[in-house]
């Protein structure tokens, strides 16, 4: 028999209501709260709360009410306070009950100034660091890319500062010396050299800058290092959008190192990171660099231009010379202690009547060759950047940082929530920080103590494998060995060394 509904009429008093049992055992927000350990916002935001006063809402509720923002990727702040008292779960990861006075939405945005982009920096390496510890850092093998994010501006708001300057130069004279001291040029020769990207400013997000990739934008620009065993994001950046990504690496490398404790012996990353500084800083810092070099697309070009690449000049190292294709020497000649480099050329004499000078050089001067005062060590990194198991490592890098940056939409990455770079600083580590923690949540069931281990009724040649793998892979093949093998036929664990 069908039932029908009376009118509904709400109870004035709700009885026996108890939010634990509302909230199913398996929910994601339970296992962030006993994963997660939030009070320590209290030790790191302390001194930036008085003595006397009216009582703040705790911080790590403030912590909380920020991780639904991004987690659940509400709209706003005021939609996020208007939505907590209808989500029992919420309330629950709150520590609220049905009746508790959720605050106004300017708390949030109040306490991230007063603790500012320390505090939140300090969440997400405690996550990178809990990550360490269940094992699932390998650390030896980072990948390394950036990514941009719309600022939260439009194009209309840009202006430019130089007009701008001209304008009020010339018609508030009196007022030039309150302007900031500028040299203005109004020559055509001149201007070609003005970085167009500090040239244009936005009134609304002065922070972001123009990126032109199809169609100019303002954009903020993230740079991030995932690690290879299970794609745990180690460190982020975030800089404005113009910033070139290969100045990122060496504080990407040297980041890593210091929010997991291990040295990365291998980095991966794409040809706009392949330029001399970065291949001579893995040198110095026993990196391999896994990374296309950018000189390649200047030795495209001399191919498109039909002229004798430089691998066709060969070096003598106890002359000091080079000898071009036409058996000419070129002896060094000038010294670039800016660039760390030196120019070799034969005479100009000897470029005009060589019969090889439309396949060498369209330059009226002759060929000319630089060569960096550290070239062995230049030579030797990039030949080893040319080996299968860097290419290998190239091609997984593009699907892999893809797939970080994929993974980080749907809690709002592509689009910048506030505006200013210490804002957008704050986004991104929480979205970097959730997405550890949902790595966290799924692999990581058994916190790693040590890299020693016990073997339990183990029979055979297991023992041996285990010690025959590197101390760094340790972790992660132990905690797949207990998760496949029936129980009671064999436990490897962790033991406090």
């Amino acid at each position: 028999m069908m039932g029908y509904q009376n009118g509904f009429q709400s109870k004035l008093f709700y009885h026996q209501i108890n939010l634990e049992k509302r909230v199913p055992k398996d929910h994601l927000l339970r296992k962030i709260q006993e994963k997660i350990d939030f009070d320590f916002i209290y030790a790191e935001v302390r001194d930036t709360y008085g003595d006397n006063g009216n009582v703040s809402i705790p911080p790590p509720v403030i912590l909380k009410m920020i991780l639904l923002l991004i987690l659940y990727n509400v709209r706003s702040e005021r939609e996020l306070m208007e939505t907590i008292p209808m989500r029992l779960d919420w309330l629950w990861f709150l520590g609220y009950d049905l009746d508790s006075e959720v605050a106004d939405h300017s708390v949030l945005s109040k306490a991230r100034a007063r603790w500012g982009v320390e505090a939140f920096r300090n969440f997400f390496e405690r996550i990178v660091w809990q990550c360490v510890e269940a094992g699932l850092v390998d650390g030896s093998k980072i990948f390394m890319d950036s990514s941009l994010v719309d600022a939260d501006a439009s194009n209309h708001s840009v202006i430019d500062t130089q007009s701008l300057r001209i304008h009020l130069r010339d018609n508030y004279k009196k007022l030039e010396a309150r302007l900031e001291e500028v040299r203005e040029s109004t020559d055509s020769s001149s201007r070609r050299y003005v970085k167009k990207n500090s040239r244009y400013m936005s009134t609304t997000d002065p922070d972001a800058a123009i990126v032109n990739r199809g169609k100019p934008k303002l954009s903020y620009q993230v740079h991030r290092a995932v690690d290879a065993g299970s794609e745990i994001i180690t460190v982020t950046e975030t800089t404005a959008g113009d910033v070139n990504e290969a100045h990122l690496m060496v504080p990407l490398l040297e980041r890593h190192h210091s929010n997991t404790g291990i040295s990365a012996d291998t980095a991966v990353a794409d040809s706009k990171y392949g330029t001399i500084d970065n291949f001579l800083a893995c040198y110095d810092l026993g990196v391999q660099a896994h990374m296309p070099d950018l000189r390649e697309s200047s030795v495209k070009r001399t191919e498109k231009l039909k002229i004798f690449s430089e691998e066709r000049f060969e070096y003598d190292l106890e002359s000091d010379t080079y000898r071009c294709p036409a058996g000419q020497l070129l002896k060094p000649r000038s010294l670039h202690t800016n660039r760390q480099s030196r120019d070799y050329a034969a005479s100009r004499k000897v470029c005009a009547t060589c019969h090889l000078r439309e396949q060498c050089t369209k330059n009226k001067s002759g060929r000319t060759i630089k060569r960096h005062l550290r070239q062995e060590h230049l030579d030797k990194m990039r030949e080893a950047s040319r080996l299968a198991k860097a290419k290998r490592d190239i091609k997984t890098r593009q699907h892999l940082m893809e797939r970080s940056f994929a993974r980080g939409t749907r809690y709002g990455y592509d689009q910048a929530r506030w505006r200013g770079l210490w804002r957008v600083q704050i986004q991104e580590y929480l979205i970097a920080a959730i997405q550890n923690i949902q790595v966290l949540l799924k692999y990581g069931h058994k916190p790693k103590k040590s890299l020693s281990v016990v073997v339990n009724q183990a029979k055979g040649t297991l023992p041996r494998v285990i010690r025959s793998v590197s101390d760094r892979m340790k972790g992660l093949l132990i905690n797949e060995i207990n998760r496949i093998m029936p129980a009671g036929l064999i436990r490897i664990e962790y033991v406090q060394s």
